[in-house]
């Protein structure tokens, strides 16, 4: 999807290129079968309380959610974030209405429901692509990277999540809906490596493409 909004933004200010006569309407792609994929969380790191002192912010927490002292870090089961602050980690649990059942397979996601009852009506974070208070760690570097970076105050607070599953992404995409930003972590990841297209010289300058 990011891919596709690229090209089309560079076809829009370059009209005069047609479909295919650029390098941007290309781009890499790999199948891997649904049973060989493993999907990790992307967890979050958040710079900043939105005004909230740490104690008023486990209370209003504690409005929509069970919250839990817990050890050690890692959701076991859907819908359930845990949260590290202040040293201490806490299982976040929705409760009454905010567990009812979603509207959409994209709302059902942790991601979603974080985004939707935290984030953005308690921590001011409305688009998470571009505020610049949140950072996406992956879920390959683990619990330990997260309490790295709040120890280290480099982040105030960090949400680790419980993965969706290939059932759920194959789901949203069967729907013709879009994942949310920063919310699968896939494994293996392929190998980096190097594109050159052709090479071509006119006019004594050399132009070529990687």
């Amino acid at each position: 999807a990011a891919a596709s909004r690229v090209c089309e933004s560079l076809r829009a200010e370059r009209p005069r290129l047609g479909p295919g006569a650029s390098s941007s309407s290309r781009f890499p792609a790999v199948i891997f079968p649904a049973g060989q994929l493993r999907i990790l969380p992307y967890n979050r790191v958040v710079r900043g309380l939105n005004g909230h002192a740490p104690d008023e912010l486990l209370t209003a927490l504690g409005n929509k959610f069970e919250v839990q002292s817990v050890e050690p870090p890692g959701p076991e089961r859907p819908g359930d974030i845990h949260l590290y602050l202040r040293g201490v980690w806490r299982c976040l649990t929705l409760r009454g209405n905010a567990a009812a059942p979603a509207e959409s397979a994209v709302a059902a996601l942790d991601v979603s429901r974080l985004q939707d009852h935290v984030l953005r009506p308690l921590l001011g974070i409305d688009d998470p692509r571009t505020d610049r208070r949140i950072d996406f760690i992956g879920g390959i570097r683990g619990a330990g990277e997260l309490e790295r970076l709040v120890d280290g105050g480099a982040a105030d607070l960090a949400f680790c999540m419980y993965p969706p599953t290939v059932q759920q992404l194959m789901e949203i995409s069967d729907s013709g809906l879009e994942m949310p930003p920063k919310s699968t972590w896939f494994e293996p990841k392929l190998r980096d490596g190097l594109l050159v297209h052709e090479f071509s010289q006119a006019k004594g300058q050399c132009k070529c493409e990687h």
